[in-house]
């Protein structure tokens, strides 16, 4: 349908009084079934008007339909025509935290759960293993004993000196007779050992040098050289070292009598098989042949004993490195690393015990604790230093103790011209 003459233009009347303005429009031929129209115009009646019946869809020109101009009754309608707006329905507050309405709720798999247990636990583990090392690392006590200057002494890799002092110090009168040290005064060393652990991925070395071993002490001529921890010390006997074998040494660990022990027992004591019994009265021992578990009393007995033995010192740094290996294997296997009670006690115990450089740090024990654990976990090699004359005093083999200095020098394996020459 198009408009009349007067298109656009629309014309507005009063809804009989109800204050709603209808648009009105002219059309140039026809009208629509049940619309009221007034002098040719569409309007919207009077409630007093009769207002003819709804009438069906009527074709419009041109065959379009066309609806009633009020589908609704009027009781339904706005006044213009159209449905009132319905209300909202009513809503209800989502509680906090609740999922919104037609979504379904996340559930977290047992493995997530688990994953973040997990983490959440060994993040403690390293907390308490960082505040355990700084506590134990406090206790430890320093000693300047590694020299700036090594002249000409040189090493590939890592070369560690381990000593242990006969040193009566630090025990009490009860300790002494317990251990069976006695009271002698001054210290000595009764352990000497070199750890090679060389850096190109060779074999580990430990290397006992017998305390009887006559050399040359600066300052002091030639003499026994555990005499040299007596005359000056840490400082002396590792200068004495280097100057005997043209190794430079780069950390010193020392541990004393009653830190052995203490070691030792906080280990819960250490398995060595005796292939014949062992008794000497001035070590205080007295042990049958056959494995057995050895406390820190008697472990330190084994480690001392030697007159008993008609090899005197051969044998006893032989023992003292098998013992110190079942040591190292037990302090860094998974049951004691992974229990927080064994590793704390004997973290602790070795806190009192040892004696390090002043320069070395956790990383560098670290390395010497790896170092012990795989000597003694047969991937590596323990010997003896190759020896001359054997007597009250023993001489080093000048040929195959100097292959053996060389081959720590360059970070070599040990020769085997030297492996072949153990006794």
């Amino acid at each position: 349908m198009r408009p009349d003459g007067e298109a656009g233009m629309a014309a507005y009347g009063a809804d009989g009084g109800r204050g709603t303005e209808v648009k009105v429009t002219a059309y140039q031929a026809g009208q629509v079934p049940g619309v009221s129209y007034r002098g040719g115009v569409a309007h919207s009646p009077h409630e007093s008007e009769a207002v003819p019946a709804p009438a069906q869809a009527a074709a419009a020109p041109g065959g379009t339909s066309v609806m009633p101009a009020e589908p609704y009754g009027r009781a339904d309608t706005d006044g213009a025509g159209a449905p009132p707006a319905s209300p909202p329905p009513p809503t209800r507050r989502r509680r906090e935290g609740a999922e919104p309405p037609g979504r379904p709720k996340k559930k977290r798999s047992g493995f997530v759960r688990f994953l973040r247990w997990f983490l959440a636990f060994w993040l403690v583990v390293l907390v308490a293993l960082g505040v355990l090392l700084w506590y134990v690392w406090g206790r430890i006590e320093k000693v300047d004993a590694i020299p700036s200057d090594h002249g000409s002494a040189v090493s590939e890799g890592r070369v560690f000196l381990l000593v242990g002092s006969d040193s009566r110090e630090d025990l009490s009168a009860e300790e002494q007779s317990e251990l069976g040290t006695g009271s002698v005064e001054g210290q000595r060393t009764d352990t000497i050992m070199l750890l090679s652990v060389p850096g190109g991925g060779g074999r580990n070395s430990l290397i006992s040098i017998p305390r009887d071993s006559v050399v040359d002490i600066p300052g002091h001529g030639e003499n026994r050289i555990n005499a040299a921890f007596a005359f000056g010390g840490a400082p002396l006997l590792v200068e004495t070292i280097e100057g005997a074998t043209g190794v430079a040494i780069d950390d010193y660990v020392q541990i004393g009598f009653g830190g052995f022990a203490g070691i030792v027992d906080a280990l819960g004591g250490v398995e060595m098989c005796l292939d014949e019994a062992i008794q000497d009265d001035k070590a205080h021992i007295d042990l049958p042949a056959g494995c057995q578990t050895l406390n820190g009393t008697n472990a330190l007995g084994y480690a001392r004993a030697r007159y008993f033995d008609p090899t005197a010192d051969i044998g006893r740094v032989q023992r003292q490195r098998e013992l110190i290996s079942a040591i190292a294997d037990k302090a860094t296997s998974p049951g004691t690393l992974v229990n927080p009670i064994e590793l704390t006690r004997t973290a602790l115990a070795g806190g009192d015990a040892l004696v390090l450089d002043e320069n070395t740090g956790p990383m560098d024990m670290f390395a010497f604790a790896r170092g012990m654990g795989s000597v003694s976990g047969g991937s590596g090699d323990t010997i003896t230093v190759p020896l001359g004359r054997v007597g009250n005093t023993v001489s080093w083999d000048p040929e195959l103790a100097g292959e053996l200095w060389t081959a720590l020098q360059n970070g070599a394996d040990i020769p085997q011209s030297v492996l072949d020459a153990q006794p």
